[in-house]
């Protein structure tokens, strides 16, 4: 088995705002991996004392829990659950039905000797990798079908967000769990996987570098941290960068 992971803020004076994480119960049955991309709010009250850190780690924590003790649940009913018990420990304090109450990005997969099961929500990527070195690239692709006019635009984007005809990510109500793209392989047909935040995903989606199989072949043969480095380097020569030029960056290779 190899695990390999890799995370880093985009501005070193700021907490990183992404979370990834890999579980390998002791039983020796399967596995899971946990992928989560904060979103940043805009500046300004959000509804909430706490963070966007805070709330990542408290819904990955849940995620990976959930996912490795609760066999019989589906990953719509963890996700759900997850949210649901992240929201639990500040619904007393914070105003949860706030537009911009802290959220994220998700992906979530689960293993064992007969099925990889995914779940992919808002604009973290997976790849699946087949034995005969096929990649298929799992993504939600609602946020990428809005106009880039809008995209443009923090009132419009933000007004679609978790909206009808929007997009959605995981913030304080557990149904949006019911949003995300979801599917399963058989075990066999699974070699290898690897789960990238956008700020990763750069390197395909922005910079140009390759396609999703050409990152995936990159990230094989000389590892995540050397993915993360070269998406810096395309960041630092960028002459006019367009909206961040860094941003967090966060992923994990996995031959399970």
């Amino acid at each position: 088995m190899r695990i390999e992971l890799a995370t880093e803020p985009g501005d070193p004076t700021r907490p990183n705002e992404d979370y990834a994480a890999v579980m390998l119960p002791a039983s020796g049955q399967g596995g899971s991996l946990v992928l989560l991309d904060g979103v940043t709010p805009p500046a300004g009250d959000d509804g909430c004392l706490h963070s966007v850190p805070w709330f990542t780690a408290r819904l990955g924590g849940a995620l990976g829990e959930l996912s490795v003790s609760r066999r019989d649940m589906t990953l719509v009913e963890i996700l759900a659950a997850a949210i649901e018990r992240t929201a639990d420990t500040h619904r007393q304090t914070c105003d949860l039905s706030h537009p911009r109450t802290p959220q994220a990005t998700v992906v979530l997969v689960r293993w064992d000797d007969e099925r990889v099961e995914h779940l992919v929500l808002s604009d973290s990527a997976l790849l699946v990798a087949a034995p005969d070195g096929r990649v298929t690239a799992v993504l939600d692709e609602r946020l990428d079908q809005v106009p880039p006019s809008v995209r443009r635009s923090t009132p419009a984007i933000e007004a679609l967000r978790n909206a009808e005809g929007g997009f959605f990510t995981a913030a304080a109500d557990p149904a949006v769990a019911s949003r995300a793209v979801t599917g399963e392989s058989p075990r066999s047909q699974v070699r290898a996987l690897a789960a990238l935040t956008d700020g990763v995903g750069r390197w395909v989606e922005k910079f140009h570098e390759g396609d999703w199989t050409d990152c995936f072949t990159l990230l094989q043969k000389e590892g995540p941290q050397h993915l993360v480095d070269r998406v810096r380097e395309l960041e630092r020569a960028e002459t006019l960068p367009r909206g961040k030029r860094h941003d967090d960056a966060a992923v994990v290779y996995a031959e399970p």
